[in-house]
């Protein structure tokens, strides 16, 4: 009696709780489904948040993409929203591209943005040519809807045709300013073919590509329009950042080079000249009022190259300024040699003059450096040693340094009068702002009026164009101090 009576009081129980049970579960489940429609912010006036209002793009060269930028969106709110949409306005028409949570496209749809959390959005940018030699306007825009509210970012670029260079081997032409030049791939003046670059003509080179001539360059700028040597890179980021292209590379054979008026940045090197196990004659160069800055490298290196420089500011390289090697023949008057290298430890000199070129300390390879006169030069910078000099006797080693401004350590021999005329060393120059690359002088600076007439009246204009023949004497270096300074980058 007793079994069967507890039995039946927990079928009694079973039936009870069930009854209890399933009402509840289903409430809870109907509650929870409400709860998940009203998870999200639905207040009409809800408002995403920008991390800019615009995205600019810097001048974009036709045909190639553009480096990605990108945005944040940014839920300010405690709950979730839900963004009914993102469209890129131009649709598949745009030359903009956009990439959400690694995935391309021009309409997003249902994204759900957490409490205080962010989205990233990356764009690109391919222009096709414009066959229009001015910079284009482009512009389209990115929408977003949400709550029924609608906002959007602007998305702005500038295209620019150009001249596209793609690995060519050219023969005898003329580039002038109608548009810029772009160099993918490197590129060569054959043997015997000039290249002529007229004032204000613009080369853009891409990643490790370089200028290679056998023949013969003549750039020709001008003070008001100098011809522009950097790379390919315009944002606003990469204006001073080294090592964004190869350089100028004048080969064995290569002759009547001349640079006047140029600005060479941002590379490997700016200029190399010569190589070796070369049966050619050495390559020449005459150069002035120039200026070479931001190079992993050097500025200038040789191998018993010929040169005839003026007027030349040659600043921050990360290895030299300018290393003359394998000996040669060369006069630098009235040049600012400035090593200030911030972007790694720098423990090579400025300046490094040698008649020798040593291959890996397995192979010395000599020439006889018939001459390097340096004249109302400066060659200073921020390491206790900026000029290096060594030789092999079994070749010739002539040089001077004439009225010029050396930075030495303490103890080093300069008492050679035959090599060292009035020599000045350890003095700071007193430039305005190294760091921010004002190689001028300022209105107390120690190379005023320190200069050599003879090599002022044979430079009677400095890089800026101002007369060093006005005042007692000219100033050392490239700048000659005025009330007026032109700030040259």
């Amino acid at each position: 009696m007793f079994q069967k009576s507890d039995n039946r009081a927990k079928g009694l129980f079973l039936i009870f709780t069930t009854a209890i049970i399933l009402p509840v579960s289903f409430l809870t489940i109907t509650f929870l489904g409400s709860c998940r429609k009203d998870l999200y912010f639905n207040d009409p006036d809800a408002m995403l948040k920008f991390s800019v209002d615009t995205l600019f793009f810097d001048t974009i060269f036709t045909t190639l993409g553009s480096t990605t930028q990108s945005f944040t969106v940014h839920n300010p709110y405690s709950s979730p929203l839900k963004i009914s949409s993102i469209d890129l306005a131009g649709g598949n028409q745009s030359f903009f591209r956009l990439n959400i949570d690694g995935e391309p496209g021009t309409h997003f749809s249902d994204l759900d943005l957490l409490a205080g959390d962010s989205l990233y959005i990356f764009v690109e940018v391919t222009i096709d040519p414009q066959n229009n030699n001015n910079p284009v306007y482009i512009h389209d825009s990115v929408t977003f809807e949400i709550n029924g509210n609608r906002q959007d970012i602007d998305l702005v670029a500038w295209g620019q045709d150009v001249h596209l260079l793609d690995g060519e081997i050219i023969a005898t032409q003329t580039w002038n300013d109608d548009k810029p030049y772009l160099i993918v791939h490197s590129m060569l003046v054959d043997t015997l073919q000039t290249l002529t670059i007229l004032p204000g003509t613009r080369v853009y080179l891409h990643n490790n590509s370089t200028v290679y001539v056998s023949g013969t360059l003549e750039v020709l700028g001008t003070y008001d329009a100098p011809v522009q040597f950097s790379g390919d890179r315009l944002e606003q980021m990469y204006e001073d950042i080294p090592g964004q292209w190869g350089g100028i590379y004048l080969l064995n054979g290569s002759k009547n080079n001349r640079i006047e008026h140029a600005v060479i940045k941002n590379g490997i090197y700016g200029i190399h000249l010569g190589n070796l196990y070369s049966n050619d004659p050495p390559p020449d160069l005459v150069i002035s009022n120039t200026v070479i800055m931001h190079m992993n490298f050097a500025g200038i290196s040789t191998i018993g190259a010929t040169i005839r420089g003026g007027n030349l500011l040659i600043a921050d390289c990360g290895f030299y300024n300018l290393v003359l090697t394998t000996g040669g023949d060369y006069t630098f008057y009235h040049c600012t040699l400035a090593n200030y290298w911030a972007w790694s430890n720098r423990t090579t000199p400025a300046l490094l003059l040698t008649n020798y070129y040593n291959i890996d300390d397995t192979a010395l390879i000599v020439g006889d450096l018939v001459r390097a006169d340096f004249g109302n030069v400066i060659i200073y910078g921020n390491k206790d040693q900026e000029m290096e000099r060594s030789s092999d006797p079994s070749a010739e080693y002539n040089y001077t340094f004439d009225h010029c401004l050396l930075k030495v350590k303490d103890g080093y021999d300069l008492s050679d009068t035959s090599r060292f005329r009035e020599v000045f060393a350890n003095y700071d120059p007193g430039f305005i702002n190294p760091q921010d690359y004002d190689f001028h002088p300022d209105s107390l600076a120690f190379i005023i009026d320190r200069g050599s007439p003879v090599f002022g009246n044979a430079w009677p204009l400095d890089l800026d164009g101002n007369s060093r023949t006005g005042d007692a004497a000219p100033d050392l270096g490239a700048f000659e101090r005025t009330d007026t300074i032109t700030l040259l980058k």
